[in-house]
């Protein structure tokens, strides 16, 4: 199968490219500029398409494409210098999301599978979510991702293209950045944490376990026009995500305990409530749906991706 891969030169898309290769996918790659092209491993073809928003122009990058996996996103930023960041989310996120799957349906594509947030159905609660739980964006990244999977759901069923929809969390692996690359960089340092009395529960997801996902996504014929949660299957606390970087890191764990209550109110206080937030707060999904009807188990442990992401950050501190 040919397939479109946007954002093909990102963190989950350099991954993914080399994934569907491997599993024999002709694969069209497209990325902003062409400059950002050279490391986009199985790509027989690189499309430099610009600026992903209202106005795109996706014709060059879709033809001959049989699938599409729609990865181009503004992602989410803590503190957005933007005035009015809901503007910008949506023009990238849901105008140019539905820009494609329109011009994607018009050029014959059978299956378009859109990676969107679990953040579209809430930011943290003590239960998993599941599929069957309504939407509750909460900010406007979420927000913008809710409208895109609705305006494609409409796209589906005006054009009979197949639409795919796949939620994850966060999403770690070689390169991860953000919340994940901090936490990388404190137990690599030493520096004391007072996180050793969270108990709180969140589930993760390696990219090459992503990868593999949404491979499954593209060849089911039991994905179409479904919405899945996806992840490890392995909710950990904060506390234990930290000690198990300390051991593929071979670090010693520095953690001591404070109140998670005080912690929060301290860091709301300095002005780091969200930060704290996604520290302390639980976020489970229950994801069987995606392994009952698709038959689909992640081919990665939770230790071989973290291994992985650890051999790859302390790769890349070396002189």
């Amino acid at each position: 199968m040919t397939v479109l891969v946007t954002g093909a030169n990102g963190f989950v898309g350099r991954v993914l490219c080399a994934s569907l290769a491997h599993a024999g996918d002709e694969l069209v790659a497209a990325v902003r500029r062409a400059r950002a092209s050279s490391a986009i491993p199985g790509a027989a073809r690189i499309v430099p398409v610009g600026e992903v928003g209202p106005d795109t122009d996706w014709s060059a990058a879709l033809q001959g494409c049989a699938a599409v996996v729609h990865l181009a996103a503004r992602a989410h930023v803590m503190h957005d210098p933007v005035a009015d960041p809901l503007v910008l989310y949506r023009a990238i996120n849901t105008d140019g999301t539905l820009q494609l799957a329109r011009q994607a349906a018009a050029a014959g594509v059978r299956r378009f599978i859109f990676v969107s947030s679990i953040k579209v159905q809430g930011e943290e609660r003590a239960l998993p979510y599941t599929e069957a739980d309504p939407a509750a964006p909460r900010d406007a990244y979420a927000v913008s991702k809710w409208e895109a999977e609705q305006g494609l759901w409409q796209i589906a069923q005006e054009t009979g293209m197949e639409v795919v929809v796949l939620r994850p969390p966060l999403i770690y692996g070689p390169g991860v950045r953000a919340n994940f690359l901090r936490l990388l960089q404190w137990v690599v340092r030493g520096v004391p944490l007072p996180l050793g009395a969270v108990e709180n529960r969140r589930d993760l997801l390696y990219v090459g376990n992503l990868a593999d996902a949404i491979g499954r996504c593209l060849h089911h014929p039991n994905a179409a026009g479904k919405t899945f949660l996806v992840c490890d299957g392995m909710a950990l606390s904060t506390k234990s995500l930290i000690e198990a970087i300390a051991r593929a890191m071979g670090r010693p764990v520095r953690l001591f305990s404070v109140s998670p209550g005080l912690l929060r109110r301290v860091a709301h206080w300095l002005g780091k409530g969200a930060e704290a937030d996604r520290l302390l707060g639980s976020l489970a999904l229950e994801c069987g749906k995606l392994r009952q009807e698709l038959d689909w188990q992640p081919p990665f442990t939770f230790e071989q991706g973290i291994r992985a992401t650890v051999d790859a950050f302390l790769k890349g501190r070396e002189p």
